[in-house]
């Protein structure tokens, strides 16, 4: 087995590298890849991106939002969490089972004295508590597999950043099951800080033997960083890529009642229905057309009313009280 370190927080380059290797690296040995995120919520391949995240939140704290390329559940990740991913050849069908990776990962935690043991489907918990969560994607003969290991992140971050309100969105994504969790660090024999801890995984992984690394060439970080740039960095990726889904809300003002409904396909507004009982001028079929094929982000709604002189559709309901209305979802 050999290891490959990424020395970065970036989850958009650390995905990338995932990526990259998966799909060039010609894997006649095992790879082990250990690495950590700035706050960063990951969604799962198939998952609708807008429907996992409290957007408010994300942007008031400059959570970063990626997307993964193995399916799942969104996840909340900071500096306190270390990822491990393991690239494998797929010689042996043995090696998509998801114990034959957990399992490693899990004796590591007992060794160091954290009573981990695997449950469900693709978890590694502590006294029920969940402390990990295990993913993986094909590629041709070799298959990814990668995890999380909550060993000191901020759980109240991670409560709020994947708080929303469900009843709002309805989509064909796959919903995130939230679990009870539990960080790390107080089942531990002894003090350590995340690099400590990740060293000792490590050590653990490689079972005492010399850790032997493969670097990355110059041209090897040129194009995952290329990668960094078309796709994972993109809001095409991780917000258009998003199953179809509708959103619905409402608000009332002092200036009468806002009510819209939205058709979100790849991440733009293929139809919008606005309903009120607002006093309009004009007919606001004509806000709703200027809306249709707009991104579903802040900037792009902002920008398209703005072209308007409001009061005529929606009498004395500002844009800012308008903008709470669609951003609220």
């Amino acid at each position: 087995m050999i290891y490959i370190e990424s020395g970065s927080l970036n989850p958009y380059y650390n995905l990338a590298l995932e990526e990259y290797i998966l799909r060039n690296f010609d894997i006649k040995e095992d790879i082990v890849f250990l690495w950590r995120n700035t706050p960063t919520i990951v969604v799962g391949n198939n998952q609708n991106t807008i429907e996992e995240i409290n957007m408010p939140f994300v942007n008031e704290k400059q959570i970063k939002v990626v997307r993964r390329l193995s399916g799942g559940g969104a996840v909340y990740q900071d500096p306190g969490n270390l990822n491990f991913t393991f690239l494998v050849s797929l010689e042996k069908p043995e090696n998509t089972d998801i114990k034959k990776f957990a399992q490693p990962v899990a004796a590591a935690l007992n060794k160091l004295g954290a009573p981990a043991e695997l449950t469900g489907r693709n978890d590694i918990t502590i006294e029920d508590k969940k402390i990990s969560g295990n993913a993986q994607r094909l590629f041709q003969n070799k298959l990814l597999h990668h995890g999380t290991l909550l060993f000191d992140v901020n759980l109240e971050d991670m409560v709020n950043s994947l708080q929303v309100g469900f009843d709002k969105i309805q989509s064909k994504g796959i919903k995130s099951v939230r679990s009870r969790v539990t960080n790390i660090k107080p089942y531990l024999k002894k003090e350590m800080d995340i690099t400590g801890f990740r060293d000792a995984v490590l050590k653990e992984l490689f079972q005492g033997n010399e850790v032997k690394q493969h670097f990355l060439s110059a041209h090897d970080k040129e194009m995952v960083n290329k990668l960094v740039e078309e796709k994972y960095s993109t809001w095409d990726w991780n917000f258009g890529f998003s199953p179809p889904y509708t959103i619905k809300d409402s608000r009332r003002f002092p200036a009468g009642k806002v009510e819209f409904f939205l058709d979100i396909e790849k991440g733009k507004i293929k139809n919008c229905q606005i309903y009120g009982d607002f006093l309009a001028l004009r007919d606001v079929i004509e806000i709703e057309k200027a809306l249709q094929g707009k991104p579903y982000r802040e900037n792009d709604i902002r920008e398209a009313l703005s072209k308007f002189d409001l009061s005529y559709y929606f009498g004395d309901i500002s844009l800012e009280e308008i903008m709470t209305v669609f951003l609220d979802s």
